[in-house]
């Protein structure tokens, strides 16, 4: 498959970081020579997620200078020596070390999917650290619980549910993987996945297929390890969370459910929910939309500063 337009045209740069507890973290940003004269935000993305899932902000010309990282043992992160050492928690110190490399003090933290519980255990853990969270398509705590939310299924149905596939798929995703990484990717999967209601219209499919090639890098047996880590950390109390927030919801998502993220906001001393109509991966679905909510909770954040 030739290199999407996107891609190739992108200003994205990478750069290897050095975690707290000695894993080699691959970070990257949008804006590697710093000509971006706008608000940085720090995206804690989604779990085996890159930069390609975001196509509104591959460019310095969105005007947001974005860093982020890959997870552990995903798209160029080495695996822990303890790989234990791979909970939300330790996603947080990762983040802090990125920062850290990027010099950043105190930025918006964006967070998609299981990037949100990240968001979150750093506004509760370092507040001095972040300045506000715009979340997408995640809420804080069991994501398992929030998984098929358009269904009529309470949380505890769904993440019995969830739960026990991801627990399958940890221990049989190794015979999966050969076939995983095999797969020949291009516009007509994005497009059979859109039939499928796993993902919606996307303006740029060639992007959205690159995108899923690189998350199929990941050996299915480690995706699911994280996942199910990840979701052994308890919910942080909106109590804890003092600075303001945006959580953006698809109608039609099935990992992280638009009722499940309306609680959590309205929990929230500072908490305001957007829905809009998609799927999980809502920022591909509607780029130029929640760039615009993006740019407008910055905006939000810089005046809450100043009063």
């Amino acid at each position: 498959m030739s290199v999407p337009r996107a891609m190739a045209e992108s200003t994205v740069a990478f750069r290897d970081v050095l975690s707290d507890d000695g894993t080699l973290i691959r970070a990257w940003t949008n804006d590697p020579e710093g000509v971006i004269d706008g608000p940085t935000v720090l995206l804690c993305n989604g779990l085996g997620t890159g930069p390609w899932n975001w196509p509104a902000l591959l460019h310095t010309s969105c005007g947001v200078r974005v860093v982020s990282w890959q997870h552990r043992g995903t798209s160029g992160s080495a695996r822990p020596k303890d790989l234990e050492q791979t909970t939300s928690r330790h996603f947080a110190e990762d983040a802090l070390s990125v920062m850290d490399a990027f010099a950043l003090s105190r930025p918006v933290v964006m967070g998609w999917s299981i990037g949100v519980n990240t968001a979150f255990e750093l506004a509760a853990d370092h507040p001095e650290r972040v300045s506000g969270i715009f979340g997408v398509a995640g809420v804080p705590g069991d994501t398992f619980k929030s998984m098929l939310g358009p269904l009529p299924l309470p949380a505890p149905a769904a993440a019995l549910v969830t739960r026990t596939a991801a627990k399958v798929l940890r221990r049989t995703g190794s015979l999966i993987t050969p076939v995983a990484t095999r797969l020949e990717l291009g516009p007509r999967a994005i497009e059979m996945f859109s039939k499928a209601g796993l993902i919606g219209k996307v303006p740029d499919p060639e992007l959205a297929a690159a995108a899923l090639a690189e998350f199929l890098t990941t050996p299915v047996e480690w995706y699911f390890h994280l996942a199910l880590r990840t979701s052994q950390r308890r919910s942080v109390s909106p109590r804890r969370i003092k600075v303001p927030v945006v959580l953006v919801a698809g109608t039609r998502d099935l990992i992280a459910g638009a009722r499940h993220m309306s609680r959590v906001a309205s929990d929230l001393k500072n908490g305001t929910f957007v829905e809009l109509d998609g799927t999980h991966f809502v920022q591909m679905e509607q780029p130029d939309r929640v760039h615009q909510l993006l740019l407008g909770f910055l905006a939000r954040v810089s005046e809450h500063q100043r009063a």
